[in-house]
């Protein structure tokens, strides 16, 4: 408005200053105040209105802004539910994830309880709940079965064990095969009374337990008048029992000592060229030391005499008597009082060659004694190789739960080790005996090569004398 009033009051000067006629100028003057109160006119309805207008806009937007701040309040309360929401999904992602654990251990002591039981059980029981303990754990290794299953699975091997128990305390009588005395499977009852397994057949009866280096259900043979006692409770469910205070450990340490023979077979297959080389040890040892002392040694009183015949110039007789002695020292006297003529140092050479020829023969096999005690320690721990190997193989299979399982290997692996001990140290004691045998008669000869050239005289009389 003020701008048409600043351009009408430009015209209304700018008329002026052009010197537009007075008429001109009230005529547009008069429109100028026209157009002005028609301006003003408008302005005035358009306060009017604004003024109107501005009330329900003012409701309205009060109305928007309760609006936003309700919204505003349910957001802040959204927010501070989820808020809330979150931090009960991380105690209950927490919460889950120690029962997940706790599902896990469960799960870890039930598998370890199923591998253990069969572990657990009599030798006999096996052929009772072997297939049910397999298929257990075959069907909770599966990784498909749920948590769930796998959880209600085992519980339900476990009521079967804890029922077992509850047929263990009463008596709990079966059909099964043992082997009986003559190692022929019998069939017939088994009837558990806690740790002590009884059986009866038509063949006979008694107590049932493992054998060693068995891994079938073996009887037990007892007196003739126990049996009967035995089969009247395994038919019947009453009557007398045989005591045993040790619970069977006293036949167990009874059939544990073993007889030379089985005590060899025990120790596997490299028992046998322990056993080969020790008897051929034994053998040599024997004879050589025979040998050795059955040979004849000449005497000093030989020696003398046939030096007094050197001497005297009868070198035919000294060669006859020294002939008359057996074994390499007569061989000795006889070389040296053929080269008596010599010079000594050519009867020392002869006569040291003469005994390095000896010697070969006097130490002729001892050096196989030697290997035998060098030998057969290797050979014990061979079998302690193998053996171990054996017990590892056992562990693989059959786990760590029943040392019977293991005691093959380790029978196997501790019985070679022995048996090389054995035979090496009496091997070793032999060889030093006749080794010492044999520098023995090598020193008795070597003293009598010695008082030999000593002896001799410088010139033998070319004629006897007389």
């Amino acid at each position: 408005m003020k701008f048409r009033h600043v351009f009408f009051s430009g015209l209304l000067g700018l008329g002026l200053t052009l010197g537009v006629s007075a008429q001109d100028f009230n005529s547009v003057s008069s429109s100028a105040k026209a157009d002005l109160e028609k301006a003003l006119t408008e302005l005035s309805a358009l306060q009017k209105q604004v003024g109107e207008e501005r009330i329900p806009i003012a409701q309205t937007l009060s109305k928007a802004e309760d609006t936003v701040l309700t919204k505003r309040k349910d957001y802040e309360k959204a927010q501070r539910s989820r808020d809330n929401e979150l931090v009960d999904l991380n105690v209950l992602k927490d919460q889950v994830k120690k029962k997940r654990e706790e599902l896990d251990y469960l799960n870890g002591l039930l598998q370890e309880f199923s591998s253990l039981f069969e572990s657990r059980l009599h030798i006999s029981e096996l052929q009772v709940y072997a297939d049910q303990s397999r298929e257990v754990r075959l069907k909770a290794e599966n990784p498909d079965l749920s948590i769930q299953s796998r959880l209600e699975l085992q519980m339900g091997f476990v009521d079967r064990a804890i029922e077992r128990l509850n047929h263990l305390s009463g008596g709990h009588t079966f059909d099964a095969s043992v082997l009986g005395a003559s190692g022929v499977k019998e069939k017939g009852k088994v009837t558990l009374l806690g740790p002590v397994a009884i059986f009866a057949s038509a063949q006979g009866g008694g107590l049932v337990d493992r054998q060693v280096g068995s891994l079938e259900p073996a009887v037990i043979s007892l007196d003739p008048t126990l049996t009967g006692g035995i089969k009247t409770v395994v038919e019947t469910g009453s009557g007398g029992l045989p005591l045993d205070a040790s619970l069977g450990n006293a036949l167990k340490i009874e059939a544990t000592k073993d007889g030379f023979i089985e005590h060899i077979v025990k120790g596997g297959f490299v028992m046998y060229p322990i056993v080969g080389i020790a008897l051929a040890a034994l053998i040599v040892g024997i004879i050589k030391w025979f040998q050795l002392t059955s040979i004849p040694m000449a005497s000093r009183r030989d020696l003398q005499l046939i030096l007094d015949r050197l001497t005297k110039g009868n070198q035919q007789g000294a060669l006859e008597h020294a002939e008359t002695i057996k074994g390499p020292s007569g061989q000795l006297l006889a070389t040296a009082v053929t080269h008596a003529q010599e010079s000594k140092e050519y009867i020392e050479e002869v006569l040291y060659e003469r005994m390095l020829n000896v010697k070969p023969v006097l130490e002729k096999m001892l050096p196989f004694i030697a290997l035998t005690a060098a030998t057969a320690p290797l050979l014990g721990l061979l079998g302690t190789v193998t053996g171990m190997i054996t017990t590892f193989n056992m562990i693989s299979v059959f786990g760590t739960g029943d040392p019977k399982t293991l005691s093959g290997g380790i029978s196997e692996a501790l019985i070679t080790t022995e048996w090389g001990l054995y035979v090496a140290i009496p091997a070793l004691l032999i060889h030093s005996v006749l080794s010492r045998k044999v520098k023995a008669i090598m020193g008795d000869m070597e003293q009598m090569s010695v008082a030999f050239i000593n002896g001799v005289p410088e010139q033998i009389p070319a004629e006897p004398v007389k």
